[in-house]
């Protein structure tokens, strides 16, 4: 990368482009590369430092992210009206980037206050959980939480709140197939995840989704701590708001009662995550958050990479440092899955990036996936795992989700995130209930513009020359603060209640 005091950003000597680190006018000179801006270029987006002819590879990250439609002369502005994607080959090199990885020796390892919880798991956070079995009984499960009132609470110091997880499905929907496990897989990991003391499911009582099916096909036991209930058995809404008040207040002294403690951070499992991007995310946020991942890995723990989409043209890079070739193959199984799903729904892959993330200099879903794949590290891939399918292997994982960052979180946090580090170039606005989730901007324009809600200005990497690793042992010291009890910037500004989506695949009947 080029030094902090130049007009742009070279990421690879290969590479025959350049990302303008300033809005550039014409005849703008990038002294580094001998030439001119021919045009008007915006920040963040990309300037042909070589000629390429029609038909050729633009390559940035010493990767292809499209190739050019009209001949490009160095100094030009290369974006979506002269760059088109193409099918080409990926040489997906199984396990040949596998290394060693370099653990810190445990008497070494970092360790965060956390809520040791029977069995084992750990949690970040202490919350009580009311579930949806169905969208029918959304509404009563918002008025149970709601009745919990702040002054109630005040009597539990010890426990963070009561949260209405609801959703829109459960019912008209097949009782079996992919959807359907989606949806069963989300709430069973909800209802076991450490950040709950106790849960509460509510169901209606006639739908597809039933709560004995669940707790049947994955060895729920009704206790103190998870009990269920439907509406139709009660008698009514207003007796079972009743009746699940009564439920979350019997919970509360002894969710009260739990203490955080020293842990180590290999109880940490870690949600890797993007979301409003743009062309910095690539170059600082996403390397550094990659950068706290490999520390957290060699401290024990675990990371979740996903959005299936937005690793798109990057997973050959992921196949190379999977630990074996299944683990690989199965990586490239969801790619064809992605692939034949949004051909059946006349879709295509390079649907994605958005207008938001082509504005900010993201060209093709190539790009985007290169940028947004920097998140993992560079440690081994250890498991590839379907959508909140629970993680049962340490280290860097991929789970297979939608780039939609609330319903690919749901399925981390299912899957046993107990934090979240979401990274944005345009400011997306995000929390997660049980889950804290920490915000990484990638550039200092928006950092001040949004501080309210940023945890962290990932664009001191290019204003301040602060370097990828030490970016990342600041935003790994973070989620260790934060893990321990203090509040994210979307903790401090109420977010969580509204961001619970689980994937619904599959027809509505």
């Amino acid at each position: 990368m080029s030094g902090t005091e130049s007009l742009s950003i070279r990421l690879h000597p290969a590479d025959n482009v350049v990302v303008a680190r300033l809005a550039l006018m014409p005849g703008a000179a990038l002294p580094a590369e001998g030439i001119a801006a021919a045009a008007s270029i915006p920040a963040g987006h990309k300037v042909a430092t070589a000629p390429i002819s029609a038909g050729e590879p633009i390559r940035k990250y010493d990767q292809i992210i499209g190739f050019a439609t009209d001949d490009i002369a160095p100094g030009d502005h290369v974006h979506v009206h002269n760059v088109e994607m193409r099918d080409f080959e990926r040489d997906y090199a199984f396990s040949s980037a596998v290394k060693p990885t370099d653990y810190v020796p445990e008497a070494n390892r970092a360790t965060f206050q956390g809520f040791l919880r029977p069995g084992g798991m750990a949690g970040t956070r202490n919350y009580i959980g009311i579930l949806t079995s169905v969208n029918c009984s959304a509404t009563v499960a918002k008025y149970i939480a709601a009745a919990i009132t702040p002054e109630i609470l005040a009597q539990y110091p010890n426990v963070d709140g009561v949260v209405a997880l609801v959703h829109s499905t459960g019912c008209g929907m097949a009782d079996s197939g992919e959807g359907y496990a989606n949806l069963q897989r989300t709430l069973w990991g909800h209802a076991r995840h450490p950040n709950f003391a106790g849960i509460l499911m509510v169901g209606l009582g006639c739908e597809v989704n039933q709560i004995d099916f669940l707790l049947e096909a994955y060895g729920l036991e009704r206790g103190p701590r998870f009990q269920t209930m439907t509406i139709q058995d009660i008698g009514g809404t207003r007796k079972t708001v009743d009746r699940g008040v009564e439920i979350v207040k019997s919970m509360l002294p002894a969710a009260n009662e739990a203490q955080r403690t020293a842990l180590p951070a290999s109880h940490l499992t870690l949600a890797l995550q993007c979301g409003g991007s743009d062309a910095y995310s690539g170059i600082t946020a996403n390397p550094a958050l990659g950068a706290a991942a490999d520390l957290l890995v060699r401290h024990g723990g675990t990371a979740i990479l996903s959005e299936t989409p937005e690793i798109y043209g990057a997973e050959h890079l992921l196949t190379r440092r999977a630990i074996d070739r299944k683990t690989g193959e199965k990586l490239i199984e969801r790619i064809r899955w992605w692939e034949e799903y949004t051909r059946r729904n006349g879709g295509e892959m390079n649907n994605n990036p958005s207008p938001g993330n082509k504005a900010g200099g993201l060209t093709t879903i190539l790009e985007k996936s290169l940028g947004a794949a920097a998140k993992g590290g560079t440690s081994n891939l250890t498991g590839v795992f379907k959508y909140a399918e629970p993680i049962n292997t340490k280290g860097f994982v991929f789970m297979d989700s939608p780039g939609y960052d609330p319903c690919s979180v749901t399925g981390q946090v299912a899957s046993g995130a107990n934090i979240v580090c979401f990274t944005t170039g345009r400011g997306s606005v995000f929390g997660n209930k049980p889950s804290p989730s920490l915000k990484l901007a990638t550039n200092s324009a928006m950092y001040r513009k949004l501080e309210e809600d940023m945890d962290v200005n990932c664009g001191d990497v290019l204003d301040a020359g602060v370097s990828i690793q030490e970016m990342g042992q600041r935003i790994f010291e973070l989620i260790l603060r934060v893990s321990s009890g203090e509040k994210s910037k979307s903790e401090a500004q109420g977010f969580g209640d509204a961001e619970f989506i689980p994937w619904q695949v599959g027809a509505v009947m």
